[in-house]
């Protein structure tokens, strides 16, 4: 088990974590999702020992990372957005140098680099140097690097990132392979994906962690209003908006003509939180009408995710726009000081000059009379 208590790091006097604090169980996947600069590599970082924290700890089945790094690290394999690899090695040999770094037993090492390569399909590609490789290679050697110790932890920070669709569906797949034995930690934007093969979900937004639950937790508990879709075969749509009405108390119903000749479709849109499937389509059959097809909205894990991130970001751009604004009123109040300040001194040149001019006015009619 990982664990993460009031995690913080601050830069200064920016906070980049803000006192986090969660937990990771084996066997499953738990996806880290936050827009950019939210604190996701930072937390990472940390976690993997790469960085200290400014406060809180990281520790794993009881041993603190930042005082027993070595235990911790063993039983960890991290991938960074960037894979750590060497472009003038060959994949063989990058891996080797890999595994003795990871203190792979030294009888063991050949079985884990041909394991790991394997696994990753870069068998074909292991004399090849590591710069002539594919981004898509590239990634699966960093993967394979990640992994070549068979580590307790896996955590993967943008493992999919700048790979075409066809290479981000087989590291997926290689990720959902390692749910059964490993503890798997992974950052990503494919919300997609990650709302498939995430067992939970982590969001932080601004270095705090604004939700923590499954996929389908989150995407049911932002909202409780749902909307059914219905299409009918049938031609009385007062009969169809009345039975719908009767079978669900205090909906919206929209009835109109569907696509098809002699269909409907219908809308069904109600807030008390309860599921209304059953409901609508008793109430269509109990109509006389067959039932071509029924389907529920629901939110999308990547609604969830700019409900939640989208709030606070709205706030911050307020926030600057107020500082610009407060900016902008103490610039011209500035200036306003300069102006009238340089009319008070062109002001008193001006008498300054003109006292001159009289005293030497005085001075030559004083040296006439003389």
């Amino acid at each position: 088990m990982i664990e993460v208590e009031h995690l913080t790091k601050r830069y200064g006097d920016h906070t980049a974590v803000d006192d986090l604090s969660f937990r990771a169980e084996p066997g499953k996947i738990y996806g880290f999702l936050g827009p950019n600069g939210a604190g996701k590599s930072t937390t990472m970082n940390i976690m993997t020992g790469y960085l200290s924290a400014t406060s809180g700890t990281v520790t794993v089945d009881g041993h603190d990372i930042q005082k027993e790094p070595e235990i911790v690290k063993k039983n960890m394999g991290y991938l960074p957005e960037q894979p750590p690899v060497y472009p003038d090695m060959t994949v063989r040999e990058y891996l080797q140098f890999a595994a003795e770094l990871k203190k792979v037993p030294a009888d063991k090492r050949k079985e884990a680099v041909e394991a790991s390569m394997e696994r990753m399909d870069l068998t074909d590609m292991q004399n090849r140097l590591i710069k002539n490789l594919s981004k898509g290679y590239r990634q699966r050697v960093g993967m394979a690097q990640a992994t070549i110790n068979d580590p307790q932890i896996v955590i993967l920070d943008e493992p999919t990132v700048g790979l075409d669709p066809e290479q981000q569906r087989e590291i997926f797949e290689y990720i959902r392979g390692l749910r059964e034995n490993h503890i798997v930690i992974l950052s990503s934007h494919i919300l997609h994906d990650v709302s498939q093969i995430c067992d939970f979900i982590w969001i932080i937004n601004n270095g705090k962690l604004v939700a923590s639950d499954t996929p389908v937790n989150l995407e049911s508990s932002m909202t409780q209003q749902q909307t059914v879709r219905v299409t009918v075969q049938g031609t009385d749509p007062d009969a169809l908006s009345a039975a719908l009405a009767d079978a669900v108390e205090d909906a919206q119903i929209q009835v109109e003509a569907g696509e098809a000749e002699d269909t409907l479709t219908a809308s069904i849109t109600s807030s008390n939180g309860e599921d209304m499937r059953k409901a609508v389509s008793d109430a269509v059959f109990g109509a006389g009408m067959s039932l071509l097809a029924l389907n529920q909205d629901s939110k999308s894990l990547e609604d969830v995710f700019l409900q939640l991130t989208q709030d606070d970001d709205s706030t911050a751009e307020e926030e600057s726009a107020e500082e610009a604004e407060t900016g902008s009123d103490e610039e011209t109040a500035e200036e306003a000081q300069e102006e009238t300040a340089e009319e008070t001194a062109e002001e008193a040149q001006e008498e300054t000059a003109e006292g001159a001019e009289e005293g030497s006015e005085e001075e030559t009619e004083e040296d006439k009379k003389a």
